[in-house]
């Protein structure tokens, strides 16, 4: 095998390790994702024949048949590979660096097939027989190649049979406290929370309205209910019984730089201020507006529990909170009950904190953050879904409703429940001030802060929590 189709090969390797553990493994979780379980399966079988490849390709030159299986093989991955990008396609939304990185694979593919059937051919028509073929480094390359390749596709049957086993709770009975046939609207439905809300209400026989800035994205929200992209193209004499107002920028995936902070907080009062405005000049007014918030309206705390009627301490989180909820206070100036969720840390395999969690705990990697003493209140996304519900149908709710478990427990906690849940360890604490150096404030708030907030609203209005504590609500996810 010539320098070139070894150069060749070995950049495919490399992108084919970046397109696994990078989009595959961190970004996308694919092991997590119930719906990928067909994709898990096709990866699983061309790791293996990759490894057959590496190993065969690396120390022997084959003969005869066996340079005849070898582009048999040659031929089925690409058979599986065009299968894959079927079922990619069918069942999520590829990222344009996905898009981009299979696009190189299967040109580099192409090369590699130019130079090497040729040269199987020509070992084809030689007596049959594995002529061992030493290239030295490059031998050991392939073979750890191979070894890689074979442990991915063990990780890829592992972890198909695993979501097998995984079962989606039956989403109709999350929103069973509402009256039958109920219109809602909900802004940022294609978000964790707002996608199984949708999915809820719509099983369960109500009428959705989505306000989505993407109709790509909203291609997987099941039927039946209407898309809008914006609150204006909704006519004044249209009903809608309640309003759920979800969407806002992403506030941890990136350090909160001033414009990054600027776009957290005007996604949010810009969405809010549409759906008062909307309230204003409909002819029959909405009943309620649930309005999202979060737990850090309350700002950093120690070990003191939080209800409802607890004072905040400054910080940008309790800003942001702050102008969030007043923008959606605006509604009752029209009649509109309005409810105001301080969410918690939403805990769920599909997204949200935990989902960035798992698979570095997975592979052993994770620990807790700085002293790992900070609070950490949380809820499980169903728990979360059905409180909506229950805020929606219960006329005497207003004002602030803290969303989170009964039973909030500390980051060291929290980890080790995890670690427990995975049959993994989790001794790889973070240091608190790295945390610091590259996430700033949004390390110091969102990581290495905490509160400990109670759902004391919740409980006196008679909601139950299914998952009270974190352990019930991790055996149900995982």
């Amino acid at each position: 095998m010539t320098p070139l189709l070894w150069s060749l090969i070995a950049l495919q390797i490399v992108m084919g390790v970046f397109d696994t553990f990078y989009h595959h493994e961190f970004t996308e979780r694919l092991a997590w994702r119930p719906s990928q379980r067909g994709e898990l399966k096709l990866h699983a079988v061309r790791n293996g024949l990759y490894a057959l490849l590496f190993a065969v390709l690396g120390w022997c030159q084959p003969q005869g048949v066996f340079a005849l299986l070898v582009l048999a093989v040659l031929a089925a991955e690409i058979v599986i590979t065009l299968t894959d990008f079927v079922e990619e396609d069918l069942t999520r939304r590829l990222s344009p660096s996905e898009r981009i990185n299979h696009t190189l694979l299967a040109i580099n593919y192409g090369a590699i097939l130019m130079l090497l059937v040729p040269l199987l051919i020509d070992w084809a028509m030689q007596p049959t027989a594995i002529v061992p073929a030493y290239a030295g480094l490059l031998s050991w390359i392939a073979a750890a190649a191979a070894v890689g390749a074979g442990l991915c596709g063990l990780r890829d049957v592992t972890a198909a049979r695993r979501l097998a086993r995984m079962s989606q709770p039956d989403a109709a009975g999350l929103v069973a406290a509402l009256p039958p046939a109920q219109t809602i609207l909900i802004t940022g439905a294609t978000g964790f929370i707002g996608a199984r809300l949708v999915a809820s209400l719509t099983a369960a026989g109500h009428h959705v309205i989505a306000l989505v800035r993407d109709p790509g994205r909203a291609a997987g929200l099941p039927p039946p209910l209407t898309l809008v992209t914006r609150l204006d193209q909704l006519a004044s004499d249209t009903r809608i019984d309640a309003i759920v107002n979800l969407a806002g920028e992403p506030i941890g995936n990136a350090p909160w730089t001033a414009a990054k902070r600027d776009r957290i907080l005007q996604s949010r009062l810009a969405t809010t201020e549409a759906v008062v405005a909307l309230i204003a000049r409909l002819a029959r007014k909405p009943k309620v507006l649930v309005n999202g918030s979060a737990i850090g309206w309350y700002g950093l705390w120690q070990d003191q529990p939080l209800t409802e009627s607890a004072k905040p301490h400054a910080c940008f989180s309790h800003d942001l909170c702050e102008a969030w909820e007043q923008a959606a206070r605006g509604a009752e100036a029209h009649g509109v009950r309005v409810a105001l969720l301080r969410i918690g840390l939403v805990v769920g395999r599909d997204g949200g904190f935990l989902a960035r969690m798992l698979t570095p705990f997975e592979f052993g990697l994770g620990g807790p953050l700085g002293s790992g003493l900070q609070w950490m209140s949380w809820i499980e996304r169903d728990d979360l879904v059905r409180l909506i519900a229950h805020v929606l149908a219960t006329d005497t709710m207003a004002g602030p409703v803290n969303a989170t478990a009964p039973l909030p427990l500390r980051n060291l906690a929290f980890t080790a429940e995890l670690a427990r849940c995975l049959r993994r360890p989790a001794l790889l604490r973070v240091p608190a001030g790295l945390l610091r150096r590259i996430g700033g404030d949004l390390a110091e708030e969102l990581l290495l802060g905490g509160q400990r907030v109670v759902p004391n609203k919740a409980l006196s209005s008679g909601f139950v929590f299914r998952h009270q504590s974190l352990r019930s609500a991790l055996e149900s996810i995982l």
